[in-house]
């Protein structure tokens, strides 16, 4: 039997033995949607990692790194420093003023409908636009690893049916062992391929730099190119590269701080000491971590070479492959088998954060007043909502089809999320004068911003997907109406404008009365643990 299968199938083996433990032990909203918090600072930082070092950050940065050299590492300096954000601002008063999700900090205040209600559509946005990214990383990897065995479509289809079952029956407990095995299994993988790399030119930098200033392949026209990728211009040309690269910066700095399936993560753990400890151990894992995706993206580069890894699945497949050419078959479907994993527990994060806030806000708060009318029935929706939402971003994934970039797919995902969540959660904490309306106004401009600038950009426009005919192939190929990228650097400050101009245009005296509860809350912590168990 091929070795990538066997090691595919170890893991499915412990994952859904996993899910079976965890499934005797999520009865009840909190045992489902926050695995009934007893999780430490470090286990909650293992799996707040685990989240966070997505198949974007494991297949998709290297992809970038090996084809766009400098340009393509400015990916992991952006990722790199995001968790400062979390950690000093967002943390501790997001664990002490909710309960389940993002929106029950906001509601804390302002009146909770509205606020739920849009704050349940932007969850669904970010969680879905990151979710895909997921899914055609899956199916890239998949599709390689059991060559004539399945093709692109069965391998995304499989992966969303796993993801499925992760939710449904293991809830938040289940997830989080997940993401811990995950994040211990890629930081291993990672750290030895490290190695291997530096091994291959004799643990010399001078060496392996050297050959990074040397790497060759062949342009379109079948010429050989030879490229110093220590040399920035390469992906990010004039006249609007540097642009681009300061609104990829602004989105993966202030995106993570709004990202639903990140946020949900705090709510796990007993109290809001734990979840700023549970931020330094996930700073310490993503720190080291994306220093080592120098090693996989220029290690692919230099060792394998991009004309081969084009010929052989694509930007996506670097790290694998580069296992391959330093350690054989074995260690390429052990290093799959880390990111099959990576993708599984990611795309299970994504999926519990999505159905609960959907559930909770959106079903119970919004349709129902707050008002849960039996015994279990939040769950149940969640539950029925993740067939749902899994199979959208099956839909969608196998609709761009496996040449989609993974790194790049999450960046918009951070965009829209710092676009739309980030300005409420701030002014909501930090503004007495902030209110409903501007809540709403900030989520909505957010939103409607960062995608709308993502539809008429070069990531939608400009280009010819092969799966797409017809008269929407026609709208792909036209020329871009907004130049960049990455809309972070215009849709961001919209987000904000419109929070702020919201507020300004209304009055709400029972927001601004209620601002000094919970600013003493945010900060101390009390009434918070009565909130949890309620």
């Amino acid at each position: 039997m091929n070795i990538s299968l066997i090691m595919f199938l170890v893991f499915l083996a412990i994952t859904l033995g996993i899910t079976y433990w965890a499934s005797k032990r999520s009865a009840g909203a909190n045992a489902y949607f926050a695995a009934s918090r007893p999780i430490t600072g470090w286990q909650n930082g293992l799996a707040v990692a685990g989240d966070y070092m997505s198949a974007a950050s494991f297949l998709g940065i290297a992809g970038i790194i090996a084809f766009q050299g400098y340009d393509g590492f400015l990916f992991s300096v952006g990722w790199l420093v995001a968790y400062l954000t979390v950690l000093l601002v967002i943390a501790e008063p997001l664990r002490n003023t909710g309960k389940y999700t993002m929106a029950d900090m906001l509601a804390y205040r302002l009146h909770p409908r509205p606020v739920r209600g849009m704050a349940s559509l932007s969850t669904l946005v970010v969680s879905t636009f990151y979710m895909i990214a997921q899914m055609v990383g899956a199916g890239v990897l998949v599709k390689l690893l059991l060559a004539g065995t399945v093709t692109y479509n069965q391998a995304v289809t499989g992966v969303g049916i796993l993801m499925i079952v992760y939710v449904v029956f293991g809830g938040m407990l289940a997830t989080t062992w997940v993401q811990i095995i995950k994040a211990i299994l890629l930081m291993a993988g990672t750290i030895l391929l490290s190695i291997l790399v530096m091994g291959h030119f004799g643990f010399s930098f001078s060496q392996f730099f050297g050959a990074i200033g040397h790497v060759s392949y062949h342009d379109a026209k079948g010429a050989v190119v030879v490229k110093d990728f220590l040399q920035p211009g390469l992906r990010y040309k004039p006249p609007y590269g540097p642009l681009d690269l300061i609104s990829l910066g602004l989105a993966l700095i202030f995106g993570t701080a709004g990202l639903p399936h990140i946020l949900v993560r705090f709510y796990t753990v007993p109290d809001a000491k734990t979840a700023r400890n549970s931020v330094v151990w996930a700073m310490v894992l993503i720190g080291s971590f994306y220093i080592m995706t120098t090693f996989l993206g220029f290690g692919a580069a230099t060792i394998v070479g991009p004309d081969y890894i084009k010929g052989h699945g694509g930007t996506n497949m670097s790290a694998p492959l580069l296992a391959q050419a330093l350690a054989g078959n074995v260690f390429f479907a052990f290093i799959s088998a880390i990111a099959f994993a990576t993708i599984l527990a990611v795309v299970a994060g994504l999926t519990i954060s999505a159905t609960t806030s959907f559930s909770h806000d959106f079903w119970t708060n919004v349709i129902h007043n707050g008002v849960e009318r039996k015994p279990g029935e939040e769950v149940l929706v969640a539950r029925i909502s993740a067939f749902v939402i899994g199979a959208v971003a099956i839909a969608i994934a196998i609709l761009l089809g496996p040449t989609a970039n993974v790194a790049f797919l999450v960046a918009l995902a951070f965009a829209v999320a710092a676009s739309a969540n980030l300005p409420v959660i701030l002014f909501s904490i930090y503004w007495r004068r902030f209110n409903t309306a501007g809540a709403c106004a900030g989520l909505a401009v957010g939103l409607l911003a960062s995608i709308g600038l993502i539809l008429v950009s070069p990531s939608l426009m400009g280009i010819d997907p092969p799966t797409v005919t017809g008269t929407a192939r026609h709208l792909f190929q036209a020329k871009p109406w907004f130049p960049l990228e990455n809309p972070g650097i215009l849709s961001i400050p919209l987000g904000f404008i419109g929070a702020i101009v919201g507020t300004l245009l209304s009055s709400e005296p029972t927001a601004e009365s209620k601002f000094n509860e919970l600013l003493v809350r945010s900060n101390t912590g009390l009434g918070s643990e009565k909130a949890a168990v309620h």
